[in-house]
C-alpha cells in the first residue's frame, strides 16, 4: 500500500510558528509532527509515500530528505502558492498513489495520535474507511456518524470527529466534478468531504472509533499541550 501525507496547508492559525516552518514540520516530542506518521507508515510496510506541499514547500526535502532514514521513498508534489484542498490534493497526487485500483492510505500531516496504522483494512469494503475520534472541545459538533455495523453516515445522532486518517480507493475520486460549482481551476481545487458524503449515501464508507489519544495541532496552544503530554510518562 502507498500513502499520502497532507502537508500543503498554510498554517495561518499557527503563526508566528509557521512563518518559517510548515505546520507538519513543527516539533513535538523531539521530532517533526510528520515524522511520527512516517515512522508508523514504515512500521506497517509502506514504502512509497507522497507528501503534498504548498507553503514553504522547499523545507520538506531539506528536513525529511528522500525518506531513506525511515526505509521509505518520499515523493513531493507541489500544488502552487494556493493549496488544492484535500480532494484536489489527493487527485493531484493520484498518479503517484494509484497502483491500478489498489487502495491507498492518507493521513493529515498536522495531527498526532497513538492510533496503530496496522489496524487499517488493506482492502476496505467500500470506497473508503475512516478513523473517527471523540469530539474535541474545539469541534463539539463532530463530522460523521458511525453505526453499529461499522458504516459511516453523514448525518444522525452522536456524531464523531474525523481523525484525518483513512484508506481510500481511487474510484472515490471519479465523481469529483459533481461536488464542484463553477470553475475548479487547473489543477482542480476541491474538498474531499463532499465526495465522502456521496459515497456515504450509497453505504460505501466504513469506519472505526479510536478512543485513545489524538490531537489536531491547529493552534500554538494545542501544540504546547501536546508537547507537555508527550513529556509526561504514560501509564
Amino acid at each position: 500500500m502507498r500513502a499520502l501525507v497532507f502537508a500543503a496547508g498554510l498554517g495561518e492559525r499557527m503563526r508566528p510558528l509557521t512563518d518559517s516552518t510548515p505546520k507538519p514540520l513543527l516539533q513535538a516530542g523531539g521530532r517533526p509532527l510528520i515524522a511520527w506518521h512516517l515512522e508508523k507508515l514504515a512500521a506497517i510496510g509502506v514504502r512509497e509515500v507522497v507528501v503534498n506541499t504548498s507553503w514553504l514547500a522547499g523545507r520538506f526535502p531539506q528536513v525529511l530528505g528522500d525518506g531513506s532514514r525511515w526505509g521509505l521513498r518520499l515523493h513531493y508534489t507541489y500544488e502552487g502558492p494556493t493549496p488544492l484542498e484535500t480532494g484536489g490534493g489527493m487527485l493531484h497526487a493520484l498518479p503517484l498513489l494509484a497502483e491500478g485500483d489498489a487502495p491507498f492510505l492518507a493521513v493529515n500531516g498536522d495531527v498526532w495520535t497513538d492510533y496503530d496504522f496496522a489496524r487499517l483494512p488493506p482492502n476496505p469494503r467500500g470506497l473508503a474507511h475512516l478513523v473517527l475520534v471523540d469530539n474535541p472541545e474545539h469541534h463539539p459538533q463532530g463530522d460523521f456518524v458511525l453505526d453499529a455495523d461499522g458504516h459511516v453516515h453523514a448525518d444522525g445522532p452522536r456524531k464523531l470527529t474525523f481523525a484525518g486518517i483513512g484508506v481510500y480507493r481511487p474510484a472515490l475520486l471519479a465523481r469529483w466534478r459533481q461536488t464542484v460549482d463553477g470553475d475548479p481551476g487547473r489543477p482542480p481545487r476541491f474538498r474531499l468531504a463532499p465526495l465522502l458524503r456521496l459515497a456515504m449515501a450509497e453505504d460505501a464508507v466504513t469506519g472505526e472509533h479510536h478512543a485513545r489519544r489524538w490531537t489536531d495541532v491547529g493552534t500554538p496552544q494545542r501544540l504546547a499541550e501536546l508537547e507537555r503530554s508527550l513529556a509526561r510518562p504514560q501509564g
